[in-house]
């Protein structure tokens, strides 16, 4: 596996990530400044590394910061699937343009596209239209929910031109006609930035256009938009069993009749992570790459539940770690795709 510039990864988090982590998770700060950092030090970019060796890469980076904070783990997630949609595209304005920005951090990106992949699996209409005119497009509606929002971000969209017809975009959150409003009263994750983004004749350059036919792009991006979520659910099981093992001598030995013992989430952690990082290298097959979503949701939950049973009284307070991977497992089966998602993309 190829990562950038190793143990700096694992020094960027002590010194300027896990200071902050309570902060991220009890007063909604966002950690845009560490987001930034690991720009300026390559960790976005290819850096010479073939496909395959950045898709590792990248999963490694989300796995090792869920780890500390599931909240900063997906605004990584968010903006690496930012720079996938631009990398993939044929527009050579963005690539040219925007691309060195997002790696090297001095831009950061969004998906925006929590709707258009519920729209995908039958389960949403469009919330946004399109009327295409001589200068771009006229884009209206409103997004419930983007992350990873802030004025010198760009996200990804998908709207609506005709009955047969989708284009997707990447736009800029300065953009003229965009309002913005914060989302910050969930259960968990306040500090991702995540906004209602209401589109009123919004112009959408043809510069801006990802692709013309949303609907054959979105099967190029897809696999990676949901395989890399998973590298949250193993960070944070990782972290629960980390735990769930430091406290097995408590009470005298009393988390030894317990049902879920640290073995037991050990061995499903790794059988997943093999998995994980078999697609990561081979991402062919969408149904596994569903399944195994699907399990990294399922695992999280498995392994928060667990931690906190172990942990008792000590985890059972606000402010307690245990208590946020609790919430942040929770996050995993709701995100777009969620658990009911996953399962109805599974049996279509």
């Amino acid at each position: 596996m190829t990562v950038t510039k190793p143990g700096l990864l694992d020094d960027l988090i002590e010194k300027n990530l896990r200071p902050i982590v309570t902060s991220i998770d009890e007063n909604a700060l966002y950690p845009g400044d560490f987001l930034k950092i690991l720009g300026r030090e390559g960790f976005f970019s290819q850096n010479g590394n073939d496909e395959k060796e950045h898709r590792e890469k990248t999963m490694f980076l989300i796995e090792r910061v869920a780890e500390e904070c599931n909240s900063t783990a997906f605004l990584i997630w968010c903006h690496t699937t930012a720079i996938r949609f631009v990398r993939n595209s044929d527009n050579d304005y963005l690539k040219q343009e925007i691309l060195p920005l997002l790696e090297n951090g001095q831009r950061l990106g969004g998906t925006g596209l929590s709707n258009s992949m519920k729209y995908y699996a039958g389960m949403e209409s469009l919330k946004l239209k399109a009327q295409k005119t001589n200068d771009g497009f006229l884009v209206s509606g409103t997004l419930p929910y983007v992350s990873n929002v802030g004025r010198d971000h760009w996200f990804g969209i998908i709207a609506e031109v005709s009955d047969s017809n989708r284009m997707m975009a990447f736009v800029p959150c300065h953009v003229e006609g965009l309002h913005k409003i914060q989302l910050d009263d969930f259960l968990g994750l306040n500090g991702t930035a995540t906004y209602s983004c209401r589109f009123e004749h919004v112009l959408v350059p043809y510069d801006w256009v990802l692709a013309h036919d949303a609907d054959s792009y979105v099967k190029r991006i897809r696999p990676e938009f949901v395989l890399n979520q998973t590298g949250m659910a193993l960070g944070l099981v990782k972290a629960s069993v980390k735990n769930i093992e430091r406290l097995q001598k408590k009470q005298n030995n009393a988390n030894s009749y317990l049902d879920l013992q640290p073995n037991e989430l050990n061995e499903e952690l790794k059988t997943l992570r093999d998995n994980v990082y078999k697609l990561v290298r081979h991402p062919k097959n969408f149904k596994e790459i569903l399944q195994s979503r699907l399990d990294g949701a399922n695992l999280a939950i498995k392994a928060a539940h667990a931690e906190m049973l172990h942990s008792g009284g000590a985890g059972y307070v606000r402010h307690s770690p245990t208590s946020r991977r609790l919430r942040e497992a929770y996050f995993l089966n709701i995100v777009t795709p969620a658990v009911k998602q996953l399962k109805k993309l599974l049996n279509m």
